[in-house]
């Protein structure tokens, strides 16, 4: 597979790529692996959210990120884990190691009873043992649920039950930071209400208690039982190109997530080629992506897309600022790291912490920057440019989102334009269109619209499992024809994108999305809460924050202070501590319009402080309930 090193070349490439994809996927394509060639490279149609690609191929996708490597890289390190503790040796697996690794848990699993077809759940830490679960399950065909170690029991059950999953897969217990993370008993907890599942696999990792039941399998006793076989070094299952790969749930404007679904050749093409341009890697470089794999920023440029290109991908188990705020810093010193990808959130609050934390660390590997997951401010920018970059390393601000599987807009590094605050130009076979309400295309520059793609790409959503008709609604039904990023966008004079933000009822907390409406429903289950709205603010370091205005029961004698860690601690038990509200305010009402519609508009200038700017309100309800809440927040 060939970079991109031109901005000549990369504007023939694109050229090429949307004016005849067949001809350049199926020439990207090549440069796998495949048990048996596509039959067409693309079929289906965009509208309905059916597209195929490769259809007719058959394939494995750990064969081309491990096996095709053996031979000639097969000493050359894949997989560096740096742990929590940095008293603590880091990890490291040669291409060799690694693969022998994965056959091992694969042969687990099939020991466990796991088939082609089945979902397996994943709640484990940033280990290396999550590395070879996901690995494994991609090797015998089972689809992969990975859920982030941070959400809470009920988010485990829902996301079991949706996916209809047999198999669990967890740990003793994880580390970050200084905590203590007791996983198995929150999958415990989880699993009293869930359908049945047949096994859960347990990695024993910090020897902490555990309560044992009958479907828990120990983790080593089994490996050892495996490795003594000496049976396990077997061919990857045989793997349709359109077959599941793995779901990841997402939040979204209603209250229930949605499992997105990625299928397996579209998204090893997308994963291995964006990764390769967009960073420039060169071999036997060390790239470090500090993103947990419980999102998808960790499947797709942690995990697939840099072994599918044979690099040196670096692991990190604990956060950025234990044990200090130095943290990522010193890592680049130890292992000189190349390529550092990162989110704005932890620059940030890394900024914030102050230089002294750089002293005495040396940055001099670095050769490009990257950022993900939310709009990167300037402040921010030139921070990361300066004092990281110290003005010699390019920034790749990239856009995507968990539904497009891979980077969709993104400068190449040191090859296309860069910009700060801008992810800039699309990559080959993305066709980005700002459209207006109406639905009308934008043609000039310097306006503002809604970002959608025009053109399938690859590593496209296939589905929200069980229930496709969600995902025509949510993606392809606002704007017949296209895919609707959620998302604003502006675009300069020289055709450069800035995205502006969501435009729907999701927040983008951290680099994560939260739905609005999921986080009013927890707020809701709280005794003596009647109503809930949620809105998102301007927060320094998370990008946003989340504001809740609480209506409760005055029947239900609770102190405001009760009240409010009642409401704190439900949204943790419901979906995470991730969602908890930065700001809660208790409120006698909430603005609405006569037919009940509560106007978010409204509360979204309270949140952001802007007082004087809440127009119109003589066409509410109760237009007295705006001052209240106004009184309320300002104290």
């Amino acid at each position: 597979m060939k970079r991109i090193e031109t901005f000549q070349e990369y504007q023939t490439v694109y050229a090429e790529s949307i004016n005849h994809p067949n001809q350049f996927w199926a020439e990207i394509a090549n440069s796998f692996v495949w048990k048996k060639k596509w039959d067409t490279v693309l079929s289906g149609t965009f509208e309905d959210a059916n597209s195929r690609w490769f259809d007719g191929a058959e394939l494995n996708i750990t064969e081309n990120m491990l096996d095709r490597h053996l031979a000639e890289n097969g000493d050359q390190i894949a997989l560096l884990w740096e742990p929590n503790d940095p008293t603590v040796a880091s990890k490291s697996f040669t291409y060799k190691a690694l693969h022998e690794e994965v056959c091992i848990v694969a042969e687990m699993l099939r020991t466990l009873g796991v088939k082609k077809g089945d979902r397996i759940c994943i709640y484990m830490s940033m280990v290396p043992e999550l590395v070879l679960s996901v690995l494994a399950c991609a090797r015998i065909g089972a689809i992969h649920s990975v859920i982030f170690a941070g959400f809470s029991a009920k988010s485990i059950a829902d996301r079991i039950n949706d996916a209809e999953a047999d198999f669990v897969i967890t740990m003793d217990g994880g580390l970050r930071g200084n905590k203590t993370i007791p996983l198995k008993s929150v999958v415990d907890e989880a699993l009293l209400h869930t359908r049945k599942i047949k096994k859960s696999l347990v990695f024993n990792y910090l020897h902490l208690p555990i309560d044992k039941n009958e479907r828990d399998t120990d983790w080593n006793a089994l490996k050892n039982e495996v490795v003594a076989s000496n049976h396990y070094f077997k061919p990857g299952e045989t793997i349709l190109s359109e077959d599941a790969l793995f779901i990841l749930y997402t939040s979204g404007s209603t209250g229930k997530p949605k499992g997105v679904v990625h299928s397996t050749a579209g998204y090893m093409v997308w994963t291995a080629y964006t990764f390769l341009n967009v960073f420039q890697y060169k071999k036997g470089e060390i790239y470090f992506c500090t993103a947990d794999c419980g999102w998808i920023t960790g499947h797709s440029y942690l995990i697939y897309g840099p072994l599918l290109n044979g690099a040196t991908t670096l692991m990190f188990e604990g956060i950025p600022t234990f044990p200090n705020a130095g943290r990522f810093w010193d890592i680049i010193d130890k292992h000189k790291v190349s390529i550092f990808y990162t989110a704005p959130t932890a620059i940030r609050s890394l900024m914030s912490a102050g230089d002294e934390w750089l002293a005495g660390k040396d940055l001099t590997s670095l050769r490009v920057l990257g950022s993900v997951g939310e709009p990167i401010n300037e402040e921010a920018w030139n921070w990361y440019n300066e004092k990281i970059g110290k003005e010699k390393c390019p920034i790749v601000d990239t856009f995507w989102q968990t539904e497009t599987g891979g980077i969709m807009i993104s400068s190449l590094a040191g090859v296309t334009p860069s910009k700060p605050v801008y992810a800039t130009l699309p990559l080959p076979g993305v066709l980005p269109v700002i459209l207006d309400d109406k639905g009308n295309e934008i043609t000039e520059n310097d306006l503002t619209g809604n970002l959608c793609f025009k053109q399938p790409w690859p590593s496209m959503i296939r589905t929200t499992y069980a229930d496709h008709e969600r995902c025509i609604l949510n993606y392809f039904s606002t704007y017949k024809n296209y895919y609707f990023t959620g998302d604003g966008a502006f675009r300069d004079e020289n055709g450069l994108f800035r995205l502006t933000g969501r435009v729907d009822d999701v927040l983008n907390v951290s680099g994560h999305r939260i739905g609005t409406a999921e986080v009013e429903n927890a707020i809701n289950h709280t005794p003596g809460v009647i109503e809930s709205a949620v809105v998102g603010y301007p927060h320094d370091i998370k990008g946003q924050g989340i504001y809740a205005f609480v209506i409760c029961d005055p029947n239900h004698h609770l102190q405001d202070q009760e009240q409010l860690y009642a409401i704190t601690k439900m949204v943790s038990q419901q979906i995470g501590a991730i969602a908890k509200p930065d700001k809660i305010i208790l409120v006698n009402g909430l603005p609405k319009t006569r037919s009940g519609k509560i106007m978010r508009r409204i509360l979204r200038k309270i949140a952001e402080g802007e007082f004087d700017a809440i127009g119109d309100t003589t066409t509410l309800l109760d237009p007295s309930v705006v001052q209240e809440i106004i009184a309320k927040a300002k104290k």
